[in-house]
């Protein structure tokens, strides 16, 4: 019997048609961001943000700032996926968790804090890239969660960052790396596309 992880990977398709008719509740969008969350990040530094676009009026606001594309209103709900830049201030409280649940030990926190310290202060392209990794990877881990919950998805690119970063009050250190529509696929998309064969895309060293 195929694990469900491997067959929400293998069985996930770009669902371009949604079923407008059919939403998802608010504990759905809440469990999807739950689990979007269990991605890995640097350091912990748990470096993103999701605004999940639920609601008609706030669709048609989105709607208008990415090429009038129509599953960000067919979709049950489209999340922006915010990076945050790499921030090491931020990390004694993100680890203060680790550190209570008896994970790490609290001797440890400034030894990362200063790792990080090291890697990303006055480095904004190094911040920058590690925003983009981080919502990529939640954005990655969103759409397997979708499917395992019989959910459509589609990541977009097609969208004007710097208006959606205004338009939705994106704080200065946030960037808006994609759009997630989720909602119920209809039966006219396409199946999975095929992949290049690996002969063409693994190299073992």
């Amino acid at each position: 019997m195929t694990h469900p992880v491997l067959q929400a990977i293998t069985e996930r398709r770009t669902t371009n048609l949604f079923d407008p008719a059919r939403d998802i509740a608010v504990t759905q969008i809440g469990e999807l961001v739950h689990l979007a969350t269990r991605a890995p990040t640097s350091f912990n530094l748990q470096n993103w943000r999701f605004i999940a676009v639920h609601e008609r009026a706030s669709k048609v606001r989105l709607r208008k700032l990415a090429w009038d594309q129509a599953k960000v209103v067919d979709a049950a709900v489209t999340f922006i996926v915010c990076g945050q830049l790499a921030d090491e201030r931020t990390l004694p409280l993100r680890l203060q968790p680790v550190v209570d649940a008896g994970i790490m030990p609290a001797e440890m926190v400034p030894g990362w804090e200063g790792a990080a310290r090291s890697l990303y202060n006055g480095q904004p392209q190094r911040q920058r890239d590690e925003a983009i990794r981080s919502a990529t990877l939640g954005a990655a881990t969103l759409m397997h969660a979708a499917q395992a919950m019989g959910l459509g998805s589609a990541p977009m690119i097609g969208f004007d960052a710097g208006a959606v970063a205004s338009e939705f009050n994106l704080a200065v250190y946030e960037i808006p790396v994609m759009l997630v529509a989720v909602g119920y696929a209809l039966p006219e998309n396409w199946p999975q596309k095929p992949r290049r064969p690996l002969d063409e895309v693994l190299e073992l060293a």
